[in-house]
């Protein structure tokens, strides 16, 4: 069981639809554990949700509440590196702006100065060790112009890659209203990331220098990768490890062992008996040991919940139109809506008729009164 702690009251999560529940599979839909058949328990752990999936083939080897909605802490950085690694040149050197530094008093970060002149990859690498919080605004601001537009363009990121629980309002992962996530997603996130061969090489750096500033006459310092997977647990891929009062401790970690590449997210878990890293490595011990083919859902593509939300609009888009048959009306009535709708093809020849027709009766009359007039003649 986890201790007692003191924390901010949680905000209510967005209400999950059932469609969202089911996103790779109806067993990940409940909010309980699931394991394939026959497997053996898992660790017991303090972390209220969790997902083991296999970052190669996507499938999910198991899961506590996978669909159940949390908060990711710093873990939200790795979205902001899947949408922004690609875009940014890292050779490239920016200076930091005063909006770039205006975090929480006394949250994570790297330690950049106003008008301090980094390049990308040493805001990313600030980003991944050390959490850096001024480091995500900073990227954020360079990849989409502001950090409140690199928001936005995580926001798309997430709805691309399937990750529909996931609504970020930092760039940081800094708690913000409405601002949520679950395993499921995370899982989502972290493979999209470790796809990349820069975040895999910044996520196993240990230690770097971020360089002095001489125009400022400030020397420059070492940081060191807070993650302790990469240390202790053979095979380690890396990670990101997240804090905050109100989400506790969140986790992402990955490595390798036998030609399997598999990825653990976890949410809201306390330190102690072990921490959010060890609660990941007992987890990822515990997915190795099962076999292969071992599966209860599976990690959706890029794009793949698009496609599906498309089909049925080309479906109907598609489908020929329907129109009603006109009412039945005869050859007169049908005559005269065409008139009425000013259609001269008829109009010209029922005049034509109708002149035929009074000129005819016309003439009858005229000649039946000539005649009565000259039998009242006879008569008289």
């Amino acid at each position: 069981p986890a201790p007692k702690v003191s924390r901010p009251p949680r905000p209510a999560p967005p209400a999950t639809t059932p469609e969202q529940a089911a996103v790779g599979g109806e067993a990940l839909a409940g909010a309980g554990l699931v394991v394939p058949p026959g497997s053996p328990a898992p660790p017991a752990v303090t972390a209220t949700t969790w997902l083991v999936a296999d970052l190669d083939t996507g499938e999910v080897l198991g899961a506590c509440g996978a669909h159940v909605p949390g908060t990711p802490a710093s873990t939200q950085k790795l979205l902001l590196a899947a949408t922004m690694l690609s875009r940014l040149d890292p050779k490239h050197v920016a200076v930091a702006t005063r909006a770039d530094l205006d975090i929480e008093p006394g949250s994570s970060a790297v330690g950049l100065l106003v008008g301090g002149r980094y390049s990308v990859e040493t805001l990313w690498l600030g980003l991944l060790l050390q959490s850096g919080n001024d480091a995500a605004n900073m990227l954020a601001r360079l990849g989409a112009g502001s950090a409140q537009a690199g928001v936005a363009e995580m926001n798309e990121q997430a709805r691309r890659l399937g990750a529909g629980q996931t609504h970020a309002v930092t760039p940081s992962g800094l708690d913000g209203p409405g601002q949520f996530t679950s395993a499921y997603d995370l899982a989502l996130i972290a493979r999209a990331c470790f796809a990349d061969a820069a975040f895999r090489r910044y996520a196993l750096t240990e230690r770097t220098q971020i360089p002095a500033q001489p125009a400022l006459k400030k020397g420059g310092f070492q940081i060191q990768n807070e993650n302790q997977l990469i240390y202790r647990y053979p095979g380690a891929l890396g990670g990101k490890t997240g804090f905050t009062e109100l989400a506790r401790h969140s986790y992402v970690g990955a490595a390798q062992r036998d030609g399997r590449r598999l990825v653990v997210t976890l949410l809201g878990a306390e330190a102690r008996p072990v921490r959010g890293w060890q609660q990941g490595a007992q987890l990822l011990d515990w997915a190795f040991r099962l076999p292969r083919d071992a599966s209860v859902g599976r990690l959706v593509e890029p794009g793949e919940r698009d496609a599906e939300a498309a089909e049925p609009r080309q479906a109907a888009a598609a489908e020929p139109r329907r129109t009603a048959s006109p009412p039945w009306r005869g050859p007169a009535g049908t005559a005269l809506h065409r008139i009425g709708d000013g259609d001269w093809r008829v109009i010209v020849p029922v005049a034509g008729l109708l002149a035929l027709t009074v000129g005819g009766v016309a003439a009858v009359l005229a000649a039946r009164r000539g005649r009565s007039r000259r039998r009242g003649r006879r008569r008289a």
